[in-house]
């Protein structure tokens, strides 16, 4: 919530100016602070920097595709995300609610119908948010930006690499079993596909840690699965 206001701030994400003017028409009536974004990439900054109580976004970006802007942002935040969409496509709808959306609702809408589901949204008991940045030894990780960095310099990796140390990041500090980073970085059929992780361990290890052979941060628990210590 707005510091500086008793209000709930709301943040619209969507390129067109005549929706962004209705919804804070709608919006501001209903009692909310509103402030906008006209893309992908400035939505997620504004998400970052504003930390609003709900988030409304539009899938027909110019920037980025609405699907990709929820798959980031769900790498470090748990805000209340409703969807806007001209298409009615069930497939389409599924795709992002897997990507994370919170709700979804087909243009042209309601304003009571709007309302009604930012109510339901804000109910929900949310999940507290992982910090934008981690750091471990002389690793720096940008969850928004997904930058990660050694001792200053970039550090490169693949978008398995990158998808294991995430889930690592999101938990750090607490065990991700072996199944769990399977499921979430090769998929529900790669369940025993246990050297998938054994590779990319050593690769991760390789890159991050100062002694790959005695690893300080990327620790394995024997039989069980792995935890990355930040602290």
């Amino acid at each position: 919530m707005n510091a500086s206001s008793a209000k709930p701030e709301m943040l619209v994400i969507d390129d067109e100016f005549q929706i962004r003017r209705l919804l804070r028409v709608t919006l501001e009536a209903a009692g909310y602070d509103v402030r906008e974004a006209d893309g992908g990439r400035v939505g997620l900054n504004e998400i970052a920097h504003r930390r609003p109580d709900a988030v409304i976004l539009d899938l027909g970006l110019p920037d980025l595709p609405g699907a990709e802007v929820l798959r980031r942002l769900r790498d470090w935040c748990q805000v209340p995300v409703l969807v806007l969409s001209v298409s009615n496509d069930e497939r389409e709808k599924i795709a992002v609610l897997d990507a994370g959306a919170d709700d979804y609702l087909t243009k042209p809408f309601g304003s009571g119908e709007l309302l009604a589901r930012l109510r339901v949204l804000r109910r929900r008991t949310q999940a507290p948010e992982e910090a934008r940045i981690v750091r471990f030894g002389m690793v720096q990780a940008d969850l928004v930006n997904r930058v990660i960095t050694k001792d200053g310099a970039v550090v490169r990796l693949t978008a398995k690499e990158y998808a294991l140390l995430r889930l690592l990041l999101v938990h750090r500090d607490g065990v991700v079993t072996q199944a769990q980073a399977l499921r979430d970085v090769w998929g529900p059929n790669a369940a025993d596909q246990t050297h998938y992780l054994c590779v990319y361990m050593a690769r991760l290890r390789q890159k991050l840690e100062e002694d790959p052979s005695q690893p300080r941060f990327l620790r394995t628990e024997p039989g069980v699965g792995y935890r990355l210590c930040a602290g």
